[in-house]
């Protein structure tokens, strides 16, 4: 049912004194954009009919064929709450939709991140699914602002994990952060310090896959205004610090029909249905090709990497962390796959799109996971992992990529379009890499050689 109609939508900017309308979405690496009008043209983009060039996008259209339009979705208005009482700033989260041929209506635009995440969603629909929700635990750190408010690598704390003010210098803005989410409407479960110093994380209430996107981009958003407010800078870059932990964001996942959970199956020993082995072995089996999606830059991969609780091995249990998929304890209605190799730099419609056509790929073909791994792989020889079936995870965006494109169900599940883009922009990115001299080989080789 939804939360808001056009005419509610309205009346709520006239009696709340909203001067300006974002209009929000993302574009394909997952970077929030938005084209804001005043209150005055809010009707006109209720209806559908405002436009915007989509070639200045990445990984959207050529210049000749710029024309876009921004279709808002009513459940996502909200106000933001830290804007001046004299013009308040509100949001809508739009649908990329292109201009029909003359006679016809417009039609979705085919490398828009949320409408491909819809796609796949239709595709489980059609399975007889009737919900795929996602509870995200994303990560961040917060770093100190110089005179001229740029980012220094300069952390605001010297906490660890779960501890409390006033080794957690950044208490106060994480709490302000929270008061902000639920000022906004999300249901914030549990608010700490993270292992490494200067890191945070806050988790929301699992939502359908669509909202649980919204609400991460959403997030982002906040987390980095208010930390502004705070005269800090807050990163989601993945591993910002060598030598400590880095910033993931696990991604709780469950699948419904009618009937409920189902994942859940009271009659096996583990209380797990085969469904839920079967998309839990869909995961396993396209892990390497979706980690181009998941951890999409070039830094990724320094998080990636034994010793600092990262997931580095394709495998799972339901007691250890180590593995790239944890069960939870939690049973019923509760019962979900912890996939815990994603962070916070993803797209997160494409991260839950593959990540959602990896499992029904599973389901499709029945597939068996290997059996759990309980020990801790870390320790592990490489013969030790060979001998029980252990892949790694790739070790560079290089290789992640080669492994996305030789994919076919995840080629099919992104479409051509966004694939073709993607990797454009990642093997630009890989090769500035690539090519650059960093001051790691300076340090090592300048006397030396």
């Amino acid at each position: 049912m939804a939360k808001f109609t056009k005419e509610d939508i309205l009346r709520i900017a006239e009696e709340s004194n909203v001067r300006y309308i974002r209009l929000q979405f993302s574009d394909l690496l997952g970077t929030i954009k938005n084209v804001e009008i005043p209150v005055t043209q809010l009707t006109k983009a209720l209806d559908n009919k405002m436009m915007f060039d989509g070639s200045s996008i990445e990984g959207f259209v050529r210049i000749e064929e710029s024309d876009m339009y921004l279709y808002p979705d009513l459940d996502t208005w909200v106000i933001f709450p830290w804007t001046p009482e004299k013009g308040k700033v509100a949001r809508l989260i739009c649908d990329v939709y292109l201009p029909g041929k003359p006679g016809e209506e417009p039609t979705p635009f085919a490398g828009d991140p949320r409408g491909i995440l819809k796609r796949v969603l239709k595709e489980a629909e059609k399975m007889g699914y009737t919900a795929f929700n996602i509870g995200p635990e994303p990560e961040f750190f917060l770093f100190k602002n110089d005179e001229n408010g740029e980012p220094t690598l300069e952390l605001n704390d010297k906490g660890g994990y779960f501890d409390l003010a006033p080794t957690d210098l950044g208490e106060n803005c994480r709490r302000d952060i929270v008061l902000e989410l639920e000022d906004m409407g999300f249901e914030i479960e549990a608010s700490h310090h993270e292992v490494a110093p200067g890191q945070h994380e806050i988790d929301f209430k699992y939502a359908d896959a669509v909202t649980a996107c919204d609400n991460i981009q959403t997030f982002k958003l906040v987390v980095k205004t208010i930390a502004r407010k705070h005269g800090l800078h807050a990163t989601f870059m993945p591993k910002p610090l060598f030598g400590v932990n880095g910033s993931g964001m696990h991604l709780n996942m469950s699948l419904f029909t009618k009937e409920g959970n189902v994942f859940y199956d009271e009659g096996t020993e583990s209380q797990l249905s085969d469904t839920a082995m079967q998309f839990l072995a869909g995961i396993l089996e396209h892990a390497e090709a979706f980690t181009a999606i998941t951890n999409p830059i070039v830094n990724s991969y320094k998080r990636l990497v034994p010793g600092y609780e990262a997931p580095v091995y394709v495998a799972w249990s339901m007691r250890n962390r180590s593995p790239l998929i944890r069960i939870p304890s939690s049973r019923g209605v509760s019962t979900r796959v912890e996939v815990r190799s994603p962070d916070p730099a993803a797209n997160p419609y494409l991260a839950m799109a593959v990540m959602l056509a990896s499992g029904l790929d599973g389901i499709k073909k029945k597939l068996t996971p290997p059996p759990a791994t309980d020990r801790n792989i870390y320790i592990m020889s490489k013969e030790e992992r060979e001998e029980e079936g252990i892949d790694d995870l790739p070790a560079t965006l290089k290789q992640a990529i080669d492994a996305l494109v030789k994919d076919d169900v995840l080629v099919k599940a992104l479409g051509e379009h966004a694939v073709e883009n993607f990797v454009e922009a990642k093997e630009i990115e890989w090769d500035m890499f690539r090519t650059q001299v960093h001051p790691w080989e300076r340090d090592q080789y300048m006397q030396n050689y």
